[in-house]
């Protein structure tokens, strides 16, 4: 390859990766070290910390209990029968996908009326980019053939939450302005080494 056309793809490739956008993303482990378990104090757990789009909250829960989704008035009232998801492997990630409220309770109503349940307010990441749709709660294939406890748990941060770089996806207007500047130079490139010749 000729020396010029290597700069030039090595440049589009640079100028690429630097313009695609970053985010920062915090997974938090509910409960802190407590987990997710009927002794902690859920409560007062998210004062202080603030949720965005993006980030993820990680249940860890013995396998006689599980996490459940609620609409604002099921869980207001403990009606754990009518959840939105339901998740029981002990060891479960779930991303917050949306601004706005989000409602979790125990699968266990008796728990649940006793103050396992927690409601937190996910803000909109101003620099979170809109791309394809976002996954679904995830629990580990470990978890599902042998729940986790808190003490086995393999997500173990030094302090409440873990920070991620998470790259957003670039968005179409970017990938069409890199393409037309990269396909100009090329152009521009073939032009200049059929004049040498």
């Amino acid at each position: 390859m000729d020396r010029p056309l290597v700069f030039t793809l090595s440049l589009a490739f640079l100028i690429f990766f630097s313009l695609a956008p970053y985010s920062d993303a915090t997974t938090y482990m509910v409960g802190d070290t407590s987990g997710w378990d009927i002794s902690t104090d859920l409560d007062t757990w998210p004062q202080g910390k603030t949720f965005h789009v993006g980030d993820v909250l990680v249940f860890q829960y013995s396998s006689s209990d599980s996490v459940e989704e609620l609409s604002k008035e099921y869980y207001d009232n403990c009606t754990t029968t009518r959840a939105l998801e339901t998740f029981s492997s002990g060891n479960t990630s779930i991303p917050l996908t949306r601004p706005g409220p989000w409602y979790f309770s125990s699968g266990n109503r008796l728990y649940c009326l006793g103050g396992m349940k927690l409601q937190l307010n996910v803000e909109e990441d101003n620099g979170w980019a809109a791309g394809p749709p976002a996954s679904s709660p995830s629990e580990s294939p470990a978890a599902l053939t042998q729940p986790s406890t808190k003490s086995d748990n393999p997500f173990n941060p030094t302090s409440d939450a873990q920070r991620l770089l998470v790259p957003r996806p670039p968005s179409l207007l970017l990938h069409l302005v890199l393409s037309l500047s990269l396909s100009v130079m090329l152009r521009g490139l073939t032009r200049w080494t059929n004049k040498d010749m």
